[in-house]
């Protein structure tokens, strides 16, 4: 791998990202993102707005952090075109971040137009939050994968390689739809938060519990179902390739997977408090992204 300086600054742009992700989650936790009111991009109607609750500040942080991610995406996407020529996979990778950049802020503008924020255990914010994480793991996809391009990753052919895109599709896409039910989960143990471990599983059985409580075992379900996808994968995988890269990148992703699996138990023993909640989310990150650069690593055009 190569770390230019434009590689470097594309690495610095995913790390900064998953910074915004992370303080989205807690916005959503916390009940902040009313913070504003129904404005945007105002707050409570003032372009300069003083907080004076914490809600309106974690709200602010969300959406100054948010602004300066499309900043340094617009600074991506100019380099890319001075720096490579036309054509250049780099240069797609930079268009592709900057196009689902700004679907992301126009989900988050959304959320607080439409009032799904704060209170809301409606059927559309349950969608809304499942679409919206499905556009930030793609987001994060194509911004991984243009700070990849940028360190010497070669282009992504399917071309030759067997069953492997088959393998890899199914994988990235079980993952996505793993972040869209722990979307949802995770809106339905804010709203509707356990007293006990006995308390969640008497309201899962409960009939008449609310949808977003009936949901909560979707998630885990998928989650194991997946994981043992991986798993195979990365098994047959590892004893397919003497690659040293190739090797890392499966094993790392296998023990993120098993962390990730423990991480997600000890969320519903504790009852899912606010910082698990964030770590879990982590950790689904870097799931993602460690699926991505492995899918673009095997998937790579021959030298």
């Amino acid at each position: 791998m190569t770390l230019t300086r434009f590689a470097k600054f594309s690495w610095g742009v995913v790390a900064w990202t998953i910074l915004v992700i992370l303080w989205g989650a807690l916005v959503r936790a916390t009940g902040s993102g009313a913070g504003c009111g129904n404005h945007w991009p105002t707050c409570n109607g003032e372009i300069i707005h003083r907080p004076e609750a914490v809600e309106t500040f974690i709200e602010l942080t969300h959406r100054a952090t948010s602004g300066i991610a499309l900043i340094l995406v617009l600074v991506l996407l100019i380099w890319a075109f001075r720096a490579y020529p036309k054509g250049h996979i780099v240069r797609k990778g930079a268009v592709g971040t900057a196009a689902f950049i700004l679907i992301e802020a126009l989900l988050g503008a959304g959320l607080v137009l439409l009032e799904l924020v704060g209170d809301n255990d409606s059927v559309h914010r349950a969608i809304a939050m499942a679409v919206h994480l499905l556009n930030t793991f793609l987001l994060l996809g194509i911004m991984t994968l243009t700070a990849w391009w940028a360190s010497g990753g070669r282009r992504i052919t399917f071309r030759g390689k067997g069953l492997w895109p088959l393998w890899f599709l199914l994988g990235l896409a079980g993952v996505a739809v793993i972040g869209m039910t722990g979307a949802i989960t995770a809106l339905g143990d804010t709203l509707f938060p356990p007293e006990s471990l006995a308390d969640g599983m008497a309201q899962k059985s409960d009939p008449n519990a609310h949808f977003l409580v009936q949901l909560r075992i979707v998630h885990p379900l998928v989650a194991i179902l997946v994981g043992f996808l991986t798993l195979v994968l990365v098994r047959n995988l590892y004893g397919k390739t003497d690659k040293p890269l190739t090797r890392r990148l499966a094993l790392s992703l296998a023990g993120l997977v098993l962390v990730q699996w423990a991480a997600g138990f000890i969320n519903v023993i504790l009852l899912a408090p606010v910082w698990m909640q964030l770590l879990h989310l982590f950790l689904a990150d870097l799931v993602w992204i460690t699926y991505v650069l492995l899918a673009a690593d095997v998937l790579s055009v021959e030298a």
